[in-house]
């Protein structure tokens, strides 16, 4: 209840404005505002929540994933229009049969360009482009989770701190802050900023 204030305008929250990240992601913000409205209310058990909140990210991991799949989708087909350019090839050097071998070399080896385009840019750019988007959604996806198990750890009555490391382990490695880290950094926001 202390926090009522707070999410019912988090743009004037002083408990808000300490987490600049937080502020600068609306949908984020809007995601912890929401939850923590509907926590207060009282009405909604943890396991209730939790249906809810996985619904809501397998919702924004579907939305994040469909420039991604599209993407894939073209690099899947390149080989095979690799294969397309390369059988009409084919089909224009049969045309030419009865001329010199160099020539029908030269024809024959235009033919297979068609297949190397069509592998070249299937996995070694368009592929690997979707990759970097799935990643980069699978990224984004993450300080959502982290909040989802903050929010669902305080509602099974941990203690904040114990809240804060349900939190702590979801992200991945590369971003995850040690123990100490994530406490100086609580501790931190939790100090008044020097004139």
């Amino acid at each position: 209840m202390a926090l009522e204030a707070d999410v019912d305008a988090p743009e004037n929250s002083p408990v808000f404005q300490k987490y600049e990240h937080v502020m600068a992601d609306h949908h984020l913000l809007e995601f912890i505002v929401d939850y923590l409205r509907m926590m207060s209310a009282g009405n909604v058990n943890a396991m209730e929540m939790q249906d809810l909140m996985d619904e809501e990210l397998d919702t924004h991991h579907t939305e994040s994933a469909i420039a991604a799949n599209a993407i894939q989708k073209m690099a899947d087909g390149l080989p095979a229009f690799g294969i397309v350019a390369a059988v009409m090839g084919v089909v224009h050097t049969m045309g030419s049969v009865g001329a010199a071998p160099a020539i029908l070399g030269e024809m024959i080896a235009g033919a297979l360009v068609g297949t190397f385009l069509g592998i070249l840019l299937a996995y070694g750019f368009i592929g690997p482009l979707a990759d970097l988007l799935n990643a980069k959604g699978a990224a984004e996806a993450k300080p959502f989770q982290c909040v989802k198990s903050v929010l669902l750890a305080s509602m099974n009555g941990y203690a904040p701190t114990v809240a804060v490391e349900f939190g702590r382990k979801v992200l991945f490695t590369a971003d995850r802050p040690s123990f100490k880290e994530l406490d100086e950094a609580v501790r931190a926001t939790k100090m008044p900023k020097s004139a």
